[in-house]
């Protein structure tokens, strides 16, 4: 029977099928960029193993169905309109708003869903961490849930630690050290204290509300997060990362914004190692003058570059201008694109350093490429990423404080040109080769993508 919400499915047995019929699973993303892309990369791999998959989606950043004719997407109303969030502290209000708002609409599609498919039919439902009340939902209708995890395992240990920094006084930020993260590492949202703890304090309970936590993380970059995360939450935890490197076509099948993919052909025009890229995500913002104090130590530095400069880069007015001389001042060495094709970009062999605002994304992308690292994080988990690019696995390092052209300047040329951005390029190498052996068939991710599948089946 078809359903009211969606388009009947078109079923095929695979890999999962159970007494004649194939084993769904359900997928609920958090509706951000940074967020789609991983769920969309474990759905191609669940696909592959056989799984129907089923996507709950907000109105909200929806994902293009076209993109994907073998998953079935079932939109929620979230009754919620107007532009994105640009501030950080409106974003996490506007992930809680969205809880609040998609509960009940997501109860009834569910429950239309059971019906259809039958309840032994559907595997579990995967859920982002974020999405606490979706969880809480599809407990009540004896759903079994695990829970996504887009962000690091050092990350999510501190997130559990986090009502025990408050109550020993660490947080709101006093300045005491937490090895290899400093408290100021941690997320902080101002005056907004109290929403940052809400955030989180939802977060662990999602995780501690589910049958098992996915990770976007490998053995070999966080093992020793690993085995404390295992040890502090005492349930089944899955490292299957990256992600990318098992799904390489899901992020242009989900990527929110168009590719400009011209700039691979340009980047086939240059040397090998030569050229910077320059990224900040899809969410992080800056100021019109260090968007100016950039742009000329990027032009300063005399290195190629291709930098994403993407629509609402610019926070204040929404103005994204680049001074005026700058285009005449790069030619012939520089390219600026709104969106770029960032797997392949930093896979490209012209590629020499990646100038990141150290998303989880954009940091295992570019540790499983080789790729050494200028960070400049801006919010949530991105300082901490940036503490274990520097001090951990001493992959690349932050620009910190006020950006001036001169500093811009020298750090580009420090990463690029210099001899220790060359040793940072040869510890990203060896990464990279750790990565490759974690994705292998007898690798640590490989084996722990079987376990998530005999997992799913049990519950």
């Amino acid at each position: 029977t078809s359903s009211p919400y969606w388009p009947a499915p078109t079923m095929a047995l695979g890999g999962s099928a159970v007494a004649g019929r194939r084993r769904h699973v359900l997928l609920f993303p958090l509706a951000y960029q940074g967020h789609i892309n991983p769920m969309f990369r474990l759905a191609g791999i669940l696909h592959g193993r056989g799984f129907a998959v089923t996507v709950f989606h907000t109105h909200f950043n929806a994902p293009d169905p076209s993109r994907h004719p073998e998953y079935r997407f079932v939109p929620i109303p979230d009754g919620m309109s107007g532009p994105a969030p640009v501030a950080i502290e409106d974003v996490v209000s506007h992930i809680l708003a969205l809880n609040a708002a998609c509960e009940a609409p997501f109860r009834d599609r569910l429950a239309a869903v059971l019906e259809e498919y039958s309840g032994d039919a559907v595997a579990c439902i995967i859920v982002d961490t974020h999405l606490l009340s979706m969880v809480e939902v599809a407990t009540k209708l004896s759903v079994r849930t695990l829970v996504l995890r887009t962000g690091s395992a050092a990350c999510l240990s501190c997130f559990v630690a986090y009502p025990l920094l408050i109550k020993r006084g660490y947080l709101p930020v006093q300045g005491t050290e937490l090895p290899p993260y400093r408290v100021r590492d941690l997320m902080q949202l101002g005056k907004r204290h109290d929403l940052t703890c809400k955030l989180l304090e939802r977060v662990v309970e999602a995780v501690k509300a589910s049958s098992g936590i996915i990770l976007n993380t490998f053995d070999a970059l966080e093992r020793r997060e690993l085995v404390k995360l295992r040890r502090d939450l005492d349930m089944p935890v899955f490292d299957i990362g990256p992600l990318h490197l098992f799904s390489p076509a899901a992020a242009a099948e989900s990527s929110l914004l168009r590719q400009d993919r011209r700039c691979l052909k340009w980047l086939d025009a240059r040397p090998a190692a030569s050229v910077l890229y320059v990224s900040f995500g899809s969410l992080a913002c800056m100021s019109a003058r260090d968007l100016v104090e950039t742009a000329w130590g990027i032009a300063g530095s005399g290195v190629p570059f291709l930098w994403v400069v993407r629509p609402g880069l610019v926070a204040a007015d929404g103005l994204t201008r680049l001074p005026d001389g700058f285009e005449e001042a790069t030619r012939g060495r520089g390219m600026v694109v709104e969106w770029a094709p960032q797997e392949e970009v930093l896979r490209h062999a012209a590629v020499a350093g990646f100038w990141t605002h150290g998303g989880w994304n954009s940091t295992t992308e570019s540790v499983c490429e080789g790729v050494p690292m200028l960070c400049r994080p801006h919010f949530g988990d991105q300082m901490g990423n940036a503490r274990y690019v520097e001090h951990v696995w001493r992959v690349g390092f932050e620009v910190a404080g006020a950006l001036e052209r001169g500093g811009v300047e020298a750090a580009i040329r420090r990463l690029v040109t210099g001899s220790e951005g060359a040793e940072m390029r040869a510890r990203a190498g060896e990464l990279k080769k750790a990565a490759k052996e974690c994705t292998g068939e007898a690798g640590s991710s490989g084996l722990a993508i079987g376990k998530l599948i005999d997992h799913m089946l049990a519950l």
